[in-house]
């Protein structure tokens, strides 16, 4: 995927770095929660499928998202949404990196799992560079 990231930004100003995870595996999102806050930045939660993330959606400006969530295979359509509507950078995070190249506008790009802590941090960096320059 490109860089091309969505440019709406919630009211407020400059991005503040809170991070949403939308992922229904326990550990995977354990390990993303843990390494969000060793960077300092603020975890907004964890959803496990769509109403879950769209209910915490406007806290984030960054979003992890699986492609595989408790309601079936919904992640493009959440990265999607909250790209359009909410201006979250959105970086996908799945062992199926097919089922999201090339079809979802303005998501910032893809991590393969499982990802070590420093491509979550190099992500990261990126998604808050992205956000800072757009």
């Amino acid at each position: 995927m490109g860089s091309d990231v969505g440019t709406q930004r919630r009211t407020g100003g400059a991005p503040r770095g809170s991070v949403l995870i939308v992922e229904d595996d326990f550990l995977v999102a354990l390990d993303l929660e843990t390494t969000v806050r060793d960077m300092g930045l603020d975890v907004v939660g964890v959803a496990t499928d769509r109403r879950q993330a769209f209910s915490l959606a406007a806290q984030a400006d960054i979003a992890f998202v699986d492609v595989n969530l408790a309601d079936g295979a919904t992640g493009p359509e959440i990265g999607q949404r909250l790209v359009d509507e909410f201006g979250i950078t959105v970086v996908f995070m799945t062992s199926n990196p097919a089922a999201v190249v090339g079809r979802v506008h303005g998501a910032l790009g893809v991590v393969s799992k499982p990802a070590t802590p420093s491509i979550v941090q190099n992500s990261l960096r990126h998604a808050l560079d992205a956000r800072r320059s757009a």
